[in-house]
């Protein structure tokens, strides 16, 4: 269960209670969201990389046939149970951690990666260890991608039922824009790149349901009685504004941060 003040009122979630859904609707990430990333060359060709924030283990399992040492640590059980059932056969280590917690020895790591969670995490802790993980000139790299709801109307139409039922949800609204790193990064780390790009993802009437039900604003925060009352109006609204196949509005946005030389 996390809480924090400046995400969704205060309102807890956990990521744990939809690790089902995320696990079969959340591995969307087109193939040019990890072009951009070999295009650094990073996580790849022998590099050691660690996914934090892994979740199911989207980034380690789509990434993996390029040639990285993965590690993935999450702060849900459930989610790394997830990871652990969805990537057999891969040589990819997983732990149950909070960020804040974990611990590598100095210089583990090549590349650390973030995806989809890096505001969730204690910046103010993790940035100095961060850089002693990685080795010189190691990399972080921020990962996000994001519906357009203002551009795209279906998604905007899921927008507002999420809304409907969780005011709170902060996840409302995205444009297109850089990815924020706090200052405490400065002291660490130069940012060498970022890029922002529109792309669409294919959806399935019942794959773009199990996507939005398995966001923060729904299946990681309401009730099960709410979510399944959620769904039901979610799935009418779809038969009428969705065919059954369609594409819905994107953005990505990469950020590179490059370790300072000690």
């Amino acid at each position: 269960m996390i809480t924090d003040k400046n995400i969704d009122g205060g309102k807890p979630f956990d990521w744990g209670r939809t690790s089902a859904d995320y696990a079969k609707f959340r591995d969307i990430y087109p193939q040019e969201f990890y072009d951009r990333i070999l295009e650094r060359g990073l996580c790849r060709d022998g590099q050691r990389v660690l996914d934090i924030g892994t979740g199911t283990g989207v980034i380690p399992r789509n990434m993996y046939r390029y040639g990285a040492k993965w590690t993935g640590a999450d702060i849900s059980e459930n989610q790394i149970e997830q990871a652990k059932l969805l990537s057999q056969g891969m040589d990819i280590d997983y732990i149950v951690s909070p960020t804040e917690k974990l611990e590598f020895p100095d210089d583990s790591f090549d590349v650390i990666t973030a995806c989809q969670c890096f505001w969730y995490f204690d910046h103010e802790k993790v940035a100095e260890k961060f850089s002693r993980m990685l080795k010189d000139g190691g990399r972080i790299l921020v990962l996000y991608m994001a519906w357009l709801p203002f551009e795209d109307s279906i998604a905007g139409a899921s927008e507002e039922l999420v809304l409907k039922y969780n005011p709170s949800w902060s996840g409302k609204g995205e444009t297109m824009h850089p990815i924020f790193i706090p200052e405490c990064y400065n002291e660490y780390f130069e940012i060498v790149h970022h890029d922002e790009y529109k792309l669409n993802v294919r959806f399935t009437r019942e794959s773009w349901n199990g996507r939005m039900k398995a966001c923060r604003g729904v299946g990681a925060s309401l009730s099960s009685e709410k979510v399944a009352e959620w769904e039901k109006e979610h799935l009418a609204l779809l038969e009428r504004n969705a065919p059954e196949e369609f594409d819905i509005l994107h953005y990505g946005a990469i950020a590179e941060l490059k370790k300072r030389s000690r």
